[in-house]
């Protein structure tokens, strides 16, 4: 073995943040009225938030992938650490919270309309990111954090430490976030910029972040603010790209549409898989597209994600429309 595959990290991709039980049902004809009960052909609890969704997918592809956050000691908290582990995802920094129990998120899907979601914080309130060491940033190629201004501990500066260490150590920084609440976020986000590499929130994320309802609009000033390159995917629309080289949006792949938890959470997983492979911007965003749209094929945030090969088979079955800004 060179020196060089010797000094390579070990763990392609880091992932901290959000953990999250999900319990999902699948489709629904309506909202069930007051004391009305309303059947479903399954209900499932399932991985969720976006770190973990991110973890397992790219476990999927083949990446060494690990996980960081925090979960409850309860029923939940194990039944995510056995699935991760099932996986092939690293389970070694988790964290068991003494006091709070597992995050989880009732997802309720309606035929013909988006999601709704009723979450519970838990443990993912006392995760800050201090957790996330020098030393695990240097064994990694991408650190990525995801669920930014969800849980309270988090704070900027401590988003901006933890990547100022990544930049140093030539780790390369992802962030997603999830806005929970309907406010301005632009202040607790535009100082953490300069030291991302990559900024991946949704067109509605991003419009709480920015204040603004065009995408690429979005894309222009949180790309003006510092970030390296911007991504603002757009569910159905496809995503808006703008890095200090590029400027262009794709449409998006079309599959079968069951339930859309996780479809952006595959998105990033997909674009990271094509990073670690030296893929070309536009390369990687297709990936991402085509590992989101495999995500909504079936209920849960995880279910029918590509494995690696079946990514490979379908990009070279399937193009992606690719339009200028």
């Amino acid at each position: 073995m060179t020196s060089s595959l010797m000094d390579e990290p070990p763990i392609d991709c880091l992932c901290a943040g959000i953990i999250v039980s999900d319990h999902v049902c699948e489709p629904i004809p309506y909202m069930p009225k007051q004391g009305e009960l309303i059947l479903t052909p399954r209900t499932q609890l399932a991985v969720g938030g976006c770190a973990s969704n991110v973890a397992v997918d790219m476990a999927r592809l083949n990446r060494n992938v690990a996980i960081l956050g925090r979960i409850g000691h309860d029923i939940f908290g194990q039944h995510l650490k056995q699935e991760l582990s099932r996986q092939n995802v690293v389970c070694d920094y988790l964290s068991e919270s003494t006091t709070s129990q597992t995050a989880t998120t009732l997802i309720v899907n309606v035929k013909g309309e988006d999601r709704r979601f009723i979450h519970s914080v838990g443990a993912n309130g006392e995760f800050d990111g201090r957790e996330i060491t020098p030393e695990l940033i240097s064994q990694s190629k991408i650190l990525y954090l995801g669920g930014y201004l969800l849980p309270p501990s988090l704070s900027q500066k401590n988003v901006i430490d933890i990547f100022k260490v990544a930049r140093a150590a030539g780790v390369t920084t992802v962030l997603d976030v999830v806005t929970p609440t309907q406010k301005d976020y632009w202040h607790d986000i535009k100082k953490a910029l300069p030291y991302t590499d990559y900024f991946m929130p949704n067109d509605d994320e991003a419009e709480l972040l920015t204040g603004l309802s065009d995408p690429v609009e979005q894309a222009r000033k949180l790309r003006n603010a510092g970030a390296g390159t911007v991504l603002i995917t757009c569910g159905d629309k496809g995503t808006v790209v703008i890095s200090d080289k590029e400027e262009f949006r794709t449409n998006c792949f079309r599959v079968p549409f069951v339930d859309g938890t996780g479809s952006g959470d595959a998105f990033v997983a997909g674009f990271m898989h094509g990073l670690l492979g030296k893929k070309t911007l536009l390369d990687c965003v297709i990936r991402g597209s085509a590992l989101g749209a495999s995500a909504v094929r079936a209920v849960g945030a995880t279910t029918s994600v590509f494995t690696g090969e079946e990514l490979e088979d379908y990009l070279g079955q399937q193009t992606l429309e690719v339009l200028p800004l």
